[in-house]
C-alpha cells in the first residue's frame, strides 16, 4: 500500500497550525509542522516532504525568503510550496510566484480551495517524481551503452570487431579462452612486395600498405571475417570463430575473389609509379586451437594448428592472381565456384601431399 503524502505545514501562529493540521490529517494526509521560517530550512533536507503550505509572514525568515532558499537548494528534490498569507493583493501574488511558490492561498482559508490546490500540487510532484525516475533510468541506459561504445573502441584498437563486440556483449572475456573449433583460414600477401621494399622509399611502401589495407580491409568487414593480424603486406583472416559461421567456406571463397579484384583494381595505378605489385592468396579448412596469447599490457588474439600453416604455405606457393585452396575447402565451396584442380602438391612443412585447387571465379 502506498504511504499517505507528507505535508509540512509552516505558520507562527499555533492556531493556524492546529487548523491546517486538522483538516489535512482528515483527508489522510501525513502532516508535520514547522513553527517559523529557520525550523522549516533545517527540517525539509530531512523530512522531505511532498508539499509545503508556507506562510509569508513570520518572524526571523519570513515565507519568500524561505522558498526563494529552497529552491536554490541542489540538493533538494522538486517540492511544490502553496504560499498562504492574508496579504492578497496582486503584487503580493506576483511576488510570492516570483519567489518561487508555484500556488496561492489566502486566508482565511476557504476549505473547498484548500483541497483542491493540495490535491493538484500532490498530482504536479508525482508526476515530476515519474519523470525523474524515468530520467535516471535513460541517463543510466545512456551511460551503459556509452562505456560500452568506449570499451568497444579500445578493445577494435587490438582486437577483430566481432571478438571486441563478442566481449562486450558477453559481459566477460570467456571468449578469450583456449578453445578448438573447426575454421576456414585465408592468407594473403602482396607478390613482389619483398623486392619493392628493398629498393622503394619508406615513404612509398607507406603509402601502398595504406591503399592495400584500405581496399581490403572494408571487404573483410563486410564478409564478417575475424582479422588476426598484419604482417607487413600480409594477413590472416578466419572464419567461424569468434562468433559462429555456418557459411565459413562460401565467406571466405567471396572474400578472397573480392580482395583480388580490389588489388587488381590498384595495379595500374602501381605500375605507372614503377611498382610491379600483385596478389596471391591462400585457403585451407580444418580445426586450429584459439585464444588469447601475449602479456599483461599487450594481447593478441590467435588460431594456431595445421590449417593456419597450410594456408600460408598455399599463399606463398600462390603466383600472382591465384587463389590456392585445399581439397577440403573446394568440396565445400565447388557449388558456387569454378574450380581448377591442381592435384596433390607436396607443401613445404606438411609431412604429406595436399590436394590443392585453383580457385578461379565465382559462378553466376
Amino acid at each position: 500500500m502506498r504511504a499517505p503524502a507528507r505535508i509540512l505545514v509552516v505558520d507562527d501562529v499555533a492556531d493556524n497550525v492546529e487548523i491546517l493540521r486538522m483538516r489535512l490529517a482528515a483527508l489522510g494526509y501525513e502532516v508535520v509542522t514547522a513553527k517559523d521560517g529557520e525550523e522549516a530550512l533545517a527540517c525539509v533536507p530531512k523530512l522531505l516532504p511532498d508539499l509545503i503550505l508556507l506562510d509569508i509572514m513570520m518572524p526571523k525568515v519570513d515565507g519568500l525568503e524561505v522558498v526563494r532558499r529552497l529552491k536554490a537548494n541542489g540538493t533538494l528534490p522538486f517540492i511544490p510550496v502553496i504560499l498562504v498569507t492574508a496579504r492578497a493583493s496582486q503584487a503580493d501574488v506576483v511576488a510570492g510566484l516570483d519567489a518561487g511558490g508555484d500556488d496561492y492561498l489566502t486566508k482565511p482559508i476557504d476549505h473547498g480551495a484548500l483541497v483542491a490546490r493540495v490535491r493538484a500540487m500532490l498530482r504536479i510532484k508525482a508526476l515530476h517524481d515519474e519523470v525523474q525516475i524515468l530520467n535516471r533510468g535513460l541517463e543510466a541506459k545512456v551511460k551503459a551503452q556509452v562505456e560500452e561504445l568506449e570499451r568497444v573502441g579500445r578493445l577494435r584498437r587490438f582486437l577483430a570487431p566481432q571478438l571486441a563486440q563478442a566481449i562486450v556483449s558477453g559481459g566477460d572475456e570467456k571468449v578469450l579462452e583456449n578453445h578448438r573449433r573447426e575454421i576456414v583460414a585465408l592468407f594473403c600477401d602482396l607478390r613482389g612486395f619483398t623486392a619493392f621494399s628493398e629498393t622503394a622509399e619508406p615513404e612509398d611502401i607507406m603509402a601502398v600498405l595504406a591503399e592495400y589495407h584500405g581496399a581490403v580491409g572494408p571487404l573483410i568487414r563486410k564478409h564478417e571475417g575475424t582479422l588476426d593480424r598484419f604482417t607487413g603486406d600480409g594477413m590472416l583472416v578466419f572464419f567461424n570463430d569468434p562468433l559462429p559461421c555456418p557459411d565459413g567456406p562460401q565467406r571466405a571463397a567471396h572474400l578472397a575473389i573480392a580482395m583480388r579484384a580490389a588489388v587488381s583494381a590498384l595495379v595500374p595505378t602501381w605500375k605507372r609509379r614503377g611498382h610491379q605489385l600483385g596478389i596471391g592468396l591462400g585457403m585451407a579448412q580444418g580445426y586450429a586451437t584459439l585464444g588469447r596469447i601475449g602479456f599483461e599490457d599487450r594481447f593478441d588474439y590467435t588460431a594456431i594448428g595445421a590449417v593456419i600453416n597450410l594456408a600460408a604455405r598455399l599463399c606463398a606457393d600462390a603466383s600472382d592472381g591465384q587463389i590456392l585452396a585445399s581439397g577440403r575447402l573446394a568440396a565445400a565451396v565447388e557449388d558456387i565456384a569454378d574450380i581448377e584442380d591442381l592435384g596433390e602438391r607436396t607443401i613445404r612443412g606438411m609431412t604429406r601431399p595436399v590436394s590443392v585447387v585453383n580457385l578461379r571465379a565465382l559462378r553466376r
